[in-house]
């Protein structure tokens, strides 16, 4: 029996190593700017902040926030009036960028690599634009800045998607969120053509299930910068990679042309075989791509 025990103790600190520890993040509530923004934060070095995309929340980036971790300093955080974070005051005006410099302020954090997918890639480009001191690098993902879409900037794509959104709002109103959540993701070619896997298209389901919709329900004074980015994207200099993927949805491709013509410092590249959310379909060669961008720098 003593035998047995000591074989025991003696083997025990052998099997924690090999399990690992476990991964176990610091997660949060920033109350910064008469708001409240949940945030996760795991690892160590630079830092990289990622920003999620419409109808869904921080888990966008499952595949890179742990996995990155191991070399980087990594972020996530609910958007106000996304996922945990609270929901705007309907008659405050704020803004997205200083909502991550708020963040990153009360996490004392100098500078960081700013990633955003869709939605958020116009959130990054917005931050790189009015705090590029802030900025090592710049990646939108599916890219988006504020003001494309209006004015010389329409066009089909972006008639089209204007209409999805209104198709969108009408579900909601008549039927509820699970609908419109259907509908968005499954309910046009136009945006159904850019998930490419059932994976994928599962995992945005369930976000958007989660999704209480409440931008698309109530008067909203969000707000970008005046004069918008699209307007401006030659005073962005800091390292911008674009990504782009074959399946993206065309108003997206044609921003990352056009961000690859008058951004001064930036370099496109377009992933094969995904979609619009190209960080979940190929996260393997999104990650690396990634990797490769942000040691380039140094």
């Amino acid at each position: 029996m003593k035998n047995s025990i000591f074989i025991f103790l003696l083997i025990l600190p052998l099997f924690c190593f090999c399990q690992g520890e476990k991964f176990d993040p610091e997660t949060g509530f920033a109350e910064v700017n008469n708001t409240k923004l949940f945030y996760e934060v795991a690892g160590s070095g630079e830092v990289i902040l990622f920003v999620h995309g419409n109808f869904g929340d921080h888990r966008h980036w499952d595949y890179q926030f742990e996995p990155l971790s191991k070399n980087y300093k990594v972020i996530r955080y609910d958007v106000r009036g996304y996922g945990k974070s609270a929901n705007p005051d309907p008659k405050e005006v704020y803004y997205d960028y200083e909502d991550i410099k708020s963040l990153i302020d009360f996490l004392k954090i100098e500078k960081v690599h700013i990633c955003g997918l869709s939605m958020g890639s116009g959130i990054a480009v917005d931050f790189a634009l009015m705090y590029p001191e802030r900025c090592h690098s710049l990646i939108p993902i599916g890219p988006w800045p504020s003001g494309y879409g209006t004015g010389e900037f329409t066009n089909d794509g972006t008639n089209m998607l204007w209409k999805v959104f209104g198709d969108v709002v009408k579900t909601l109103n008549e039927k509820g969120t699970k609908e419109a959540t259907d509908y968005w993701w499954t309910g046009t070619d136009f945006v159904k053509t850019s998930v490419r896997s059932d994976q994928t298209l599962n995992e945005l389901l369930k976000m958007g299930y989660d999704y209480d919709f409440w931008g698309f329900k109530n008067p909203n004074k969000r707000s970008n910068p005046s004069p918008p980015a699209i307007n401006r994207l030659n005073e962005i200099k800091v390292p911008t990679l674009i990504v782009t993927a074959e399946y993206d949805m065309a108003p997206c491709i044609a921003v990352a042309d056009l961000m690859d013509k008058e951004m001064i410092n930036a370099k496109k590249i377009s992933i094969k075989d995904a979609g619009h959310c190209i960080n979940m379909e190929k996260p393997k060669e999104f990650n690396a791509e990634l990797v490769n961008f942000i040691e380039s720098l140094k």
